[in-house]
């Protein structure tokens, strides 16, 4: 299947330039594609995601896989997306962003087989006589006014900073068609006014018969309507640090029946048998969640890789078990992030003492009431001996005491120091 007919049964292409030409490019050569992303932060979340996958697919049918860190432009600051200016961040800001972004990335596509370029190398070299010059003529302001990404930010203002956005994108471009062969820029549906003016200009400058095209993503909505990619707790990273893996693994796992096989076919690289076999399955036995499992374990294994989809399995399995003893102490860490957690100091406690300590149980009554009962599990193990001491040196590396009242009910204690 031609890599364009594969994104179209995905669902992923939202508009392309010229899609005949694209695909009897790509079915003719090998070409050069790119993707970029600015320095806005220091990961990328989920909804990054999407096109730099985009991106991978390119690279796995043989294409050349660029990936552009906008050192220069994130300097500035796009205006896609945007009800208003953006707050400039200090160049120590962006070049500690640049340098995450591009870890993140050998790490998601290999550090041999992708090509990282970051346009403050040559956006940097331009001085304002030349880019007006040079640049400047090339673009009628009426145009520019009415590409959606001006448009939509007229009625409450845009700087000329930001308004120059799309020529510095263009510029990019034009820069990595001449020098690193390349025919086709990706990126989010928001980005189209960007990516044809780098057409255009390309046009203006290498002529009309000049071989570049465009190609955005769908924008990614949940079959409620509501915005992909975010929780309660904010957005979903591909830091380990502001995401876990576990709770990577967890946001994929619990999603919604009606969007499962359109994220199998967005975010893995299953095949179309194994998608439709995923398909059936989630007809005739929705209640095994198979498809989620799936998608959950092949989009964490891509992420954060097999290592961190089987720590993810054990932390789930153990939560459901109860079997929590044989966690390490940095699964809990994982595990237990979100969950009501209280300092504890490094001391045997009588468990009645303890528990309302801890504020897990409201009253010495009540905490007599639940261990005499069987509800009150530590690390675990049920405790029904109302003289039982817990002594938090002698579990989990003397880091935790993990309590459950109930069947469900969990509580982290963290020792401190």
């Amino acid at each position: 299947m031609n890599i364009i007919d594969e994104l179209k049964w995905r669902g992923a292409i939202n508009q392309t330039s010229d899609e005949e030409g694209l695909k009897k490019l790509t079915e003719e050569n090998s070409i050069g594609v790119y993707c970029g992303v600015d320095p806005t932060g220091d990961s990328l979340h989920i909804g990054h995601l999407i096109p730099f996958i985009m991106l991978k697919r390119f690279q796995m049918a043989g294409h050349r896989a660029h990936i552009l860190i906008g050192g220069g432009t994130g300097s500035i600051g796009d205006p896609s997306g945007k009800k208003a200016e953006r707050v400039l961040q200090s160049m120590e800001r962006v070049h500690h962003n640049e340098q995450s972004l591009t870890k993140q990335m050998k790490s998601l596509f290999g550090a041999d087989n992708i090509t990282i370029v970051n346009n403050h190398d040559w956006l940097s070299q331009i001085d304002l006589l030349g880019f007006l010059r040079n640049y400047g003529k090339l673009f009628n302001v009426n145009t520019m006014l009415n590409k959606e990404v001006v448009a939509s930010r007229l009625e409450v203002g845009i700087s000329f900073t930001e308004f120059t956005y799309q020529i510095l994108q263009s510029i990019d471009f034009h820069h990595l068609y001449k020098h690193n062969d390349i025919q086709l820029q990706i990126g989010g549906g928001d980005q189209w006014g960007n990516i044809t003016a780098g057409i255009d200009m390309i046009h203006k400058i290498e002529g009309a018969d000049a071989k570049v095209f465009a190609l955005t993503i769908p924008l990614m909505l949940k079959a409620d309507g509501t915005k992909f990619g975010k929780t309660e707790g904010g957005a979903v990273w591909l830091d380990p640090e502001k995401t876990t893996p576990y709770e990577f693994y967890q946001f994929w796992l619990n999603q919604d029946d009606r969007d499962v096989v359109k994220y199998l076919k967005f975010f893995t690289f299953l095949d179309f048998n194994e998608i439709e076999n995923l398909a059936e399955k989630l007809k005739s036995e929705p209640e095994k969640r198979e498809a989620q499992r799936r998608l959950a374990e092949e989009v964490t294994s891509f992420v954060h890789g097999k290592e961190a989809v089987e720590q993810a399995e054990h932390i789930s399995k153990a939560l459901f078990s109860g079997e929590v003893k044989d966690l390490t102490a940095a699964e809990i860490e994982q595990g237990f992030k979100n969950m009501p957690t209280v300092d504890i100091e490094a001391k045997s406690e009588n468990i009645i003492e303890w528990l309302v300590n801890t504020q897990i149980e409201k009253s010495k009554r009540q905490a007599r009431e639940d261990v005499t009962n069987g509800a009150i599990y530590i690390n675990g193990e049920r405790i029904r001996d109302l003289k039982f001491e817990i002594d938090p040196t002698k579990s989990f590396d003397g880091k935790f005491v993990i309590a459950r009242r109930g069947k469900k009910r969990y509580f982290l204690a963290k020792v401190v120091k």
